[in-house]
This record gives structure tokens, C-alpha cells and sequence, in this order.
């Protein structure tokens, strides 16, 4: 399948992985007519941190980096990582379910390589209610 699971330095098993897998690749090829190559690789806190320190220069623990690889008018390859302690973290915050946050999470990073932004109000405004529509198919 053009999308895979992987697993760095932790074990996490994806729930309704291969329904998931999918979806995503429905609703890119529905909504850019582009084909997706990808990577999730799930990873704790200080892996990702390691990573956001070493490509982004940032020094803070996030939920998903996303890094695109290659983008074209017929596909986009990427990989994405995502911190399983982080995403636990804030679903115990918000009070949601792990796996709906998970969900909110792997969608938010294939939504940047779709173009979506998120860097102010009305763009997040957009890009929250963009997984909203993607979460309200589960």
C-alpha cells in the first residue's frame, strides 16, 4: 500500500489501520487528483524532539512533523512523524478519546501537504473544520 505504519522507538498499533489507510488515500486522490506516498512513523516525545531540534532548529516537544519529499502533479510522497505521548497527552487534556485524537492528527499533517495552512486564526479556523469533515466519516 502507498501508506505505512512504522514504528521508531516505541509500539503503537494504528486502530482500523488498514480502514484509515483508505480513507486517506480516497479523499487526497478526491480532493487533488494526486496519488499519496506515505510514511507515518510513530515515536515518543524525545525522538520527535530530537528531530524538531535537529531539522527545524525548534526546541519543544510537538504532536506531528510532517516533511514532504516530493510533490507533483500526480503524486506527493512525504513522511510524517508523530509523537504517541504527545497526542495521549492532549487527548487526556481535551478529554477525547486517543484514537479520535490520533485520527485529528495523522489527517492534520496529509491536510499541510495539501496545501492547508494553519499559521493564523482564520487558516486554523479552516484547517479545523477541514478535519472535522474527515473525523465525521468515523
Amino acid at each position: 500500500m502507498p501508506i505505512t505504519f512504522h514504528q521508531a522507538d516505541i509500539k503503537f498499533r494504528v486502530p482500523d489501520g488498514t480502514v484509515l489507510k483508505r480513507f486517506i488515500e480516497r479523499q487526497v486522490k478526491k480532493e487533488t487528483g494526486k496519488k499519496i506516498e506515505l510514511s507515518y512513523v510513530f515515536c515518543s516525545d524525545n525522538f520527535l524532539l530530537g528531530i524538531n531540534r535537529q531539522f527545524l532548529n525548534h526546541d519543544f516537544y510537538t504532536d506531528i512533523i510532517t516533511f514532504p519529499l516530493e510533490q507533483n502533479e500526480k503524486q506527493i510522497k512525504a513522511e510524517i512523524y508523530i509523537s504517541v505521548d504527545r497526542v495521549r497527552e492532549n487527548a487526556s487534556v481535551l478529554k477525547i478519546d486517543l484514537k479520535e485524537e490520533m485520527r485529528r492528527v495523522m489527517f492534520h499533517g496529509v491536510l499541510h501537504l495539501m496545501g492547508h495552512k494553519d499559521k493564523n486564526k482564520t487558516d486554523k479556523a479552516k484547517m479545523r473544520k477541514k478535519e472535522d469533515e474527515w473525523l465525521g466519516f468515523f
